[in-house]
């Protein structure tokens, strides 16, 4: 007899109806030979209902009595699916959050899991019941035992981390889409279901935006192996598979907050080539990339910095070996690149001896200080960064080689891995579970909700990035795209850079008053804030060694006459910053270049 968990979303239960619907399905689950545990959301937009009425009497409502009001909602699901349960004749037993043992941070509106009680879970299965679990909720770990709420996404989480615990064969998520599509269908109808997916692509589209999955939940089933299933609530059709690799060994105490690193990885065999002064305008990126990848150039890191003046700088890093051909291909084009006043010719400058460390971890999505602490942990040590790459299961640093001893041991002692850490280690390889017909490209995501901040003429000296993400940390703003500069700039004799970030929309104002404030004791200049910027990503663990992706990536974006802001890289996303009038463009553009669209078109059910 299998185990499984299945999680109804508020769309999924709307109704009466489709409360008895959902009934009918779990019922056969049951007669099939199963044991379930069933987590349902509030009703369709009860939620959304709730916090109407909190506005209506207190513009500025306490988090603990919005976290009172807001769980009402998942009961009233509970009780109403167990009773459709029990009218045809299968054994129910509703519970809260709190009665089911969800323990959680005494972090109103926004709490993590610390474990889960699995007793009166187990007890009821044993005796026929198909446990109905309300998600999104828990109770603190205090002597209070308040009720908290896990903040959006919480009955993913809830159900994710209630396989976890229970340790059942597979977690479902019926939601309101077939299951993971190759991008928003809202936007882009004809968008492909993909049969399966791994976790680490998950985790990076859910981060993105897409929102069939939350990565908190995503985070879990990676931590724990989890297998996850995503199916349509309307179908009996399969849906999709998101592949968890094999987990170290972690304990289920302190769940969503135990260490957010697992692995520390270093490679002393590339180089970097940077292009300075390139014009800011539409294709120059994808000139200079298509030209490499016609040579069969394989590039890892890609940045692009924010513009100074009418010119930004672009930087990229290969392996050691094929270095000569590629600054060859750097020096041929940067002549044919020019500027747009042709007054200025870019400026070729290559690095060598340089060494890529990284740290690893689906957990750090839910830790804001990550970063700051790798920054703060090689400022230490007096290790200057030469360029930063950030992804949602790795940040990576570039350094001098000499450095790299030192910075992969300081690394492990801060974020206490005990193994023995491997050159190029295949733990977090994202090529582990993709099957060698998988595309390279798997989907494309669109975020529309952030902004851009730029600190001008940072002081390029060991210990400036911890000072700038620690303030950010220390107030619980969690930075994105991170891209430093190659172009230096004397202030007062020290040489500096700008550094640029992305953020969520709703902290921008905050950090921005952050760190105008601490730019005088810091001697950095102006923080200039664009709150008018879109993100669109590609993501696929087949990338990987596949070069002449990112030079379609940003060919079809010249196509449109799209400038692109920024770029970020890792070894499974490629980000690029657009002007958020032309977010919606950028996004149907590359699904279209990377033909990842499908014969049928899928209409989202009311």
């Amino acid at each position: 007899m299998a185990l499984i968990v299945q999680k109804y979303g508020g769309s999924s239960v709307g109704s009466v109806e489709r409360i008895q619907a959902v009934a009918k399905r779990v019922g056969e689950t049951v007669k099939a030979g199963n044991s379930l545990v069933v987590v349902v959301s509030a009703m369709g937009k009860t939620t959304d209902g709730l916090v109407k009425l909190a506005s209506d009497i207190s513009p500025h409502p306490s988090k603990r009595e919005m976290d009172m009001l807001l769980s009402t909602g998942e009961q009233v699901s509970i009780a109403l699916l167990s009773m459709a349960l029990q009218e045809i004749g299968q054994p129910a037993i509703s519970l809260t959050g709190a009665q089911v043992g969800i323990v959680t941070e005494p972090d109103h509106t926004r709490a993590r899991i610390l474990h889960i009680a699995t007793q009166r879970i187990e007890k009821s299965l044993k005796e026929g019941k198909v446990v109905v679990v309300a998600g999104f909720q828990g109770v603190s770990s205090t002597e209070e035992l308040e009720i908290t709420t896990l903040g959006r996404g919480g009955s993913d989480t809830s159900a994710v981390a209630i396989a976890a615990a229970l340790g059942a064969e597979k977690c479902e998520i019926y939601t309101d889409v077939p299951g993971i599509l190759t991008t928003d269908p809202r936007l882009v109808p004809e968008a492909r279901l993909m049969e399966r997916i791994t976790c680490d692509e998950m985790l990076e589209l859910a981060s993105l935006g897409a929102k069939v999955l939350h990565p908190r939940a995503v985070e879990i089933a990676r931590n724990y192996g989890v297998s996850l299933v995503v199916r349509s609530s309307w179908t009996k059709d399969p849906g999709t598979i998101v592949d968890s690799p094999k987990p170290k060994p972690r304990s289920l105490v302190n769940l969503e907050i135990a260490r957010p690193v697992d692995d520390v990885e270093y490679d002393t065999n590339q180089a970097k080539i940077s292009l300075l002064r390139v014009p800011d305008e539409p294709g120059v990126a994808a000139r200079l990339f298509g030209e490499i990848a016609r040579q069969k150039v394989d590039v890892d890191l890609i940045i692009q910095s924010i513009h100074d003046g009418n010119t930004n700088d672009i930087a990229f890093t290969v392996m050691t070996p094929i270095l000569n051909k590629a600054e060859a291909v750097a020096s041929a084009i940067a002549p044919a690149l020019g500027t747009s006043n042709g007054e200025e010719e870019a400026e070729v400058m290559v690095q060598q001896h340089i060494a890529k460390v990284s740290i690893v971890g689906a957990g750090m999505i839910g830790h804001a200080g990550v970063a700051a602490e790798m920054f703060a942990t090689l400022a230490r040590k007096g290790i200057n960064i030469r360029m930063i790459s950030t992804s949602e299961v790795k940040i990576s640093c570039v350094i001098d080689s000499v450095d790299c001893d030192k910075a992969v041991a300081a690394l492990r002692e801060t974020f206490d891995i005990e193994d023995e850490v491997e050159e190029n280690s295949l733990y977090s390889s994202p090529n582990r579970l993709i099957s060698p017909s998988s595309p390279p490209v798997r989907g494309v995501a669109l975020n529309m909700k952030q902004a851009r901040l730029g600190i001008r003429r940072v002081p390029d000296l060991p210990g400036m990035a911890e000072k700038i993400f620690g303030t950010l940390s220390q107030h619980n703003i969690s930075v994105d795209m991170i891209i430093q500069s190659q172009r230096c700039h004397l202030v007062n004799g020290i040489p500096s850079r700008d550094i640029a970030f992305t953020v969520a929309r709703v902290d921008a104002q905050q950090a921005q008053e952050l760190l105008q404030k601490a730019a005088g004791e810091c001697g950095w200049g102006e923080v200039v804030l664009d709150m008018e910027i879109a993100k669109v990503s590609i993501v696929g663990a087949g990338m990987v060694g596949q070069p002449g992706i990112a030079a379609q990536m940003f060919e079809a974006l010249s196509q449109e006459e799209i400038n692109i802001q920024m770029i970020t890289t890792s070894e499974i996303k490629i980000s690029c910053v657009v002007a958020e009038s032309e977010g919606v463009k950028a996004l149907k553009a590359i699904h279209t270049a990377f033909e990842l669209g499908g014969d049928e078109e899928f209409v989202i059910p009311a």
